[in-house]
């Protein structure tokens, strides 16, 4: 694909999330049915768990383009990997934001130190180091090299976020949607998540064509003033 198609299909696809985000908000309020126990305050669901999802979507990304770049020293492979990351740390901003709004509100306090949590800030932790580590170096492929690695350790950390509601005593609960015989929410609940899921991921994938094709103008720009001043 040329880069001005991918700037297209980018394009064409991060609007196609922003008006799926409108639609998912306006089925949260309108629509769904409200929970039993948190009410109105549980809707905040169907932000938090999307964009979780999307965040460790992004960074798994990142992490898979960082290893076949220390293989194949393949500069896309790079800029795929910086564009996946970008776009996970704002998902997983946003989880942490929208996650602490619905604790103060679940649990009466915005923080406490569970498994998870932890777990999932030492997430945000290691991939804001991942753009540390890439401007720490004198030396560009090194600071790639040593991000790259970053980026494979950061995705790590994935399965413990998942699994640590089962391994671990927590204040979140256990898996309702991923479990071995079905999931636990009522019907109409189950398909605004899945939407919202699908939205949410439409939307990284619009914002990552777009920000790796940025990238690719960037790459090709410094090429072309190398060639000029050699």
């Amino acid at each position: 694909m040329s880069g001005k198609g991918i700037r297209l299909t980018g394009t064409a696809l991060a609007v196609l999330g922003l008006v799926g985000i409108v639609a998912v908000y306006w089925l949260s309020f309108f629509w769904v049915s409200t929970e039993v126990n948190q009410g109105i305050a549980q809707r905040i669901f169907y932000v938090h768990v999307p964009a979780a999802w999307t965040s460790f979507l992004a960074f798994g990304m990142a992490a898979f383009t960082s290893g076949m770049y220390l293989w194949l020293r393949d500069e896309r492979l790079d800029r795929a990997a910086v564009a996946a990351a970008e776009g996970g740390m704002i998902f997983a901003t946003i989880m942490l934001t929208t996650g602490p709004l619905w604790g103060k509100i679940a649990w009466g306090t915005y923080w406490t130190w569970e498994p998870r949590l932890t777990f999932t800030l030492l997430l945000w932790f290691i991939f804001l180091g991942y753009f540390m580590v890439r401007n720490s170096t004198e030396n560009p492929e090194k600071g790639k090299r040593f991000a790259a690695v970053v980026a494979i350790i950061g995705a790590l950390d994935i399965p413990f976020i998942h699994l640590s509601v089962v391994w671990f005593r927590s204040l979140h609960p256990e898996p309702i949607v991923l479990k071995p015989d079905q999931p636990s929410l009522p019907g109409d609940m189950l398909t605004l998540l899945l939407t919202s899921l699908v939205v949410f991921t439409t939307l990284f994938l619009g914002l990552f064509l777009l920000r790796y094709a940025l990238e690719t103008l960037r790459a090709g720009q410094q090429a072309r003033t190398r060639e000029a001043t050699a």
